[in-house]
């Protein structure tokens, strides 16, 4: 099979590129020879590999420079993500697409289902759902996956942050009524692939299974790195003030994978432990 994939230098771009490569023929694009904002370009890389699958991780994450840098946040998370699809149907392809937690605005009393509206309080948030309605116009035959708290081994993400903190002596406050559910880039990458397998189509949720606060996924990654006894304290969203707003229950349930009978993700707090042993222990 041939592969796609748009944002393969990211930290969930090299998980798949390494998921993928292991049995299928996978190429990779990303800035800056690869722009998704131009609809000329994604039609030319798509026209020259003819894929059968494409897969697009490339997104502008960063939710509070998104709030300051709204244009480049709708060109890059909604019209990049639109340009992705028109290629892909043009071509006949596969679209796989990785959208957000973000989408909702986190007044649901118990965790999000597929089915649940969208209400998004952030620019990022905003966008991506521009990207999802982009996808669904232009190309029927696609796959969206909402994923929350991504962590992995190539890039900056709350876990690396929490424990090079840690290790500097400074005090640790992290806010605790926020919850969500994390998602190690590895265990989505892996269940991306049991997903294409399967013929899965439409919007799922994709998270390891459970749910936590920020403060118990700090206390859980110190646990796992032998710093269990740093000092946590826990503190409420007022206490820092950031630019974009942030959805208090953002826990996203797997409701689709359960009800189709298809395998899940191992809890958070295990994907938490191998990720951080293997690449923080001494």
């Amino acid at each position: 099979m041939k592969i796609l994939i748009f944002g393969s230098r990211g930290m969930l771009g090299r998980d798949l590129a390494e998921a993928f490569s292991r049995d299928c023929d996978v190429l990779g694009a990303d800035l800056p020879e690869t722009d998704i904002t131009r609809a000329d370009v994604c039609l030319d890389r798509v026209g020259e590999f003819r894929p059968e699958v494409i897969v697009n991780a490339a997104a502008l994450t960063r939710v509070d420079y998104c709030e300051t840098h709204e244009a480049e946040a709708f060109r890059i998370n909604g019209e990049g993500a639109g340009n992705l699809a028109r290629a892909a149907d043009a071509s006949g392809a596969l679209l796989v697409h990785y959208s957000t937690d973000y989408v909702f605005d986190g007044t649901k009393p118990g965790p999000y289902l597929e089915g649940d509206a969208p209400n998004p309080l952030s620019v990022y948030g905003k966008s991506k759902l521009l990207g999802e309605d982009r996808i669904r116009l232009y190309c029927p035959n696609h796959l969206i996956l909402r994923i929350s708290w991504l962590f992995g081994a190539n890039g900056s993400n709350f876990i690396r942050k929490i424990l090079d903190a840690a290790h500097q002596g400074g005090k640790l406050r992290v806010v605790a009524d926020q919850e969500g559910s994390p998602t190690y880039a590895e265990d989505a990458a892996a269940h991306t692939r049991i997903m294409i397998g399967a013929k899965c189509r439409g919007t799922y949720h994709l998270t390891n299974q459970g749910a936590c606060s920020w403060h118990q996924l700090a206390v859980a990654a110190l646990k796992s790195a032998g710093m269990g006894g740093v000092a946590v304290d826990p503190v409420s969203s007022e206490d820092f003030r950031l630019p974009a707003p942030r959805p208090r229950n953002s826990v996203l349930a797997n409701g689709r994978l359960k009800s189709e009978g298809l395998p899940l993700m191992r809890p958070w707090e295990n994907a938490v432990e191998a990720y951080v042993r293997a690449r923080f222990s001494p």
